[in-house]
């Protein structure tokens, strides 16, 4: 399959917000003031689905699967909108998958962009069309006040390169990182030193990038939703917080299950690229390389960790679909 690679931004362009998981009405108006303004300084044209606050029982927290349908495929069918910015993750994106019409999507090629539970409708869409979707900011990351700026750099270099074939970019480490919870007390921000990428297994590797959320990409194993069209993978992954103390062994199982999955279908993971554990996750440089090294498939492959993506911020912004290369501890990404 030829992968498709969606138009860059413009001065003027209009971005549909939509929920395919979690609701909007979980944002502040506080954080849609900011995120709206932010993106309407940047020269864009802002609206939104029409069903981003709804939510049809209070156990999901989202509107129903008609709903968010109806709001994504809308999005892709408008030939006003050019980019698509999810408002937040979830837990059930995948529930949408079947119900997708992947040929409306495939006709109608434009941006899709947001990260944790929004991998299963990422890399479900780059597997059944082709299409290069994005690892990166939800639209509720834009209703960030302060420590914002290295993730709106890199929003910027992947999407509003003035060249329509976009040239390799350099992952450059963030200065400082968070893990607070931001959205709560946007004055009081606790900033940590970012001490950069480390390289567990040194080594050069080049390949298609798949990954997001690991145990969201984990959901569709087993199902034609799961990419598998390409044979030379760069793994970029992360995990949040939510097993906690049994991160460790949570993460290291869920990796396992992803190489089972490659290795089955004779795909090669050349290169895997990790980012960032939150800090109640425990986990240091000894513990990264006992997982890794204990793990015989991953003896000759390049494997670096704390890269700037997953759930802490800041953020940079990745291609699905698109090309990294690995040199060490150099990260370079491009659409193609």
């Amino acid at each position: 399959m030829q992968s498709i690679i969606p138009e860059k931004l413009k001065f003027g362009d209009e971005i549909r917000v939509i929920a395919p998981s979690r609701s909007m009405s979980i944002l502040s108006k506080e954080t849609v003031n900011i995120a709206t303004k932010r993106l309407e300084k940047l020269g864009f044209k802002v609206s939104f689905g029409k069903n981003i606050y709804s939510e049809f029982d209070k156990n999901y927290g989202c509107g129903s699967i008609k709903e968010r349908i109806e709001d994504l495929h809308e999005a892709f069918l408008d030939k006003n909108i050019k980019a698509v910015l999810t408002a937040i993750g979830g837990f059930n994106s995948n529930q949408i998958l079947d119900y997708i019409n992947y040929d409306l999507i495939k006709n109608n090629p434009k941006i899709i962009c947001g990260f944790s539970d929004i991998t299963a409708l990422l890399n479900a869409i780059y597997a059944k069309t082709g299409l290069v979707t994005y690892y990166g900011p939800h639209y509720s990351s834009f209703g960030m006040e302060v420590g914002f700026d290295y993730t709106l750099e890199y929003f910027k270099k992947i999407f509003m390169s003035d060249k329509k074939d976009s040239n390799e970019i350099l992952i450059e480490n963030s200065k400082v990182w968070s893990d607070d919870l931001w959205f709560l007390d946007q004055k009081n921000r606790k900033f940590i030193d970012n001490t950069g990428l480390e390289v567990i297994n040194q080594g050069f590797a080049e390949g298609t990038i798949i990954g997001g959320n690991l145990c969201t990409l984990n959901l569709l194993q087993g199902t034609e939703f799961m990419p598998l069209q390409d044979n030379n993978i760069i793994l970029m992954i992360e995990e949040d917080n939510f097993a906690g103390k049994e991160f460790f062994r949570e993460f290291d199982r869920n990796l396992q299950s992803l190489l089972h999955c490659y290795k089955n279908k004779n795909k090669k993971i050349s290169g895997i690229i990790i980012g960032r554990a939150q800090v109640n996750c425990n986990m240091n440089f000894e513990k990264w390389k006992i997982m890794i090294d204990n793990n015989s498939e991953l003896a000759n492959i390049p494997v670096v960790i704390n890269a700037d993506f997953g759930h802490t911020t800041p953020i940079f912004t990745f291609p699905i679909g698109g090309c990294a290369y690995i040199n060490n501890n150099k990260i370079k990404i491009k659409d193609i």
